[in-house]
């Protein structure tokens, strides 16, 4: 193994974890080579890390879901912050999910995200010659885009960000769909305006 190879190697348990779900992703959407994936996840655990670092925040306790359901009844701020994502959809069991993950691992889906969908945005614009508004369009058929759901600075309606604590639901729902039929999943993207709104149509029909 060369010394390139060897750069790339993860390093502890956590980033092997990460190298070996996103690596294949990286090359599957945004058409990567392995050592142009291993090279940016590698990037992306290091960023993650130092900011991380930066904001004091790694030592954050791993049970701050359990806290805001614990506090919902007695605090109005928390409260309010929770009924705007339960109208989104957003569970108890999401919330657990994504406020009791560690900080760096929060961080890293969230730069994953960003790589990807500015990845495969860079890839219709550059290897399939499509428009800006033509590419932007593609990302959002093609990938679920998660943020905060006010934001509707790209997107607006269906359309809009959905929730982060709705990643693990939805990725759940995703890989269900591929294994059992595919080909129906395809044509209910392509007739939707964004992978967002055929996301928010499937929850409202209790399938997510």
């Amino acid at each position: 193994m060369g010394m390139c190879s060897k750069a790339f190697e993860p390093s502890t348990d956590m980033e092997k974890q990460i190298q070996a779900q996103y690596v294949p992703m990286l090359q599957k959407i945004v058409g990567m080579s392995a050592s142009q994936a291993k090279s940016t996840v590698r990037d992306i655990f290091e960023g993650a890390k130092q900011e991380s670092l930066k904001e004091d925040t790694p030592d954050l306790p791993q049970n701050v879901g359990d806290f805001l359901l614990e506090e919902e009844s007695s605090d109005e701020k928390i409260r309010s912050i929770l009924e705007k994502k339960r109208n989104e959809g957003v569970r108890n069991q999401d919330i657990k999910w994504w406020f009791n993950m560690p900080d760096l691992e929060r961080r890293i889906l969230l730069k994953i995200d960003d790589v990807s969908t500015r990845g495969l945005f860079t890839k219709l614009r550059e290897e399939d010659g499509l428009s800006e508004d033509e590419a932007a369009r593609g990302v959002r058929k093609g990938y679920p885009l998660f943020g905060y759901p006010d934001d509707t600075a790209y997107a607006s309606g269906e359309d809009r960000p959905l929730p982060y604590e709705l990643k693990g639901r939805i990725k759940s729902y995703v890989k269900k769909r591929i294994q059992t039929d595919p080909e129906r999943f395809k044509k209910q993207i392509e007739q939707s305006s964004s992978f967002n709104a055929l996301v928010r149509e499937e929850m409202r029909k209790g399938n997510i």
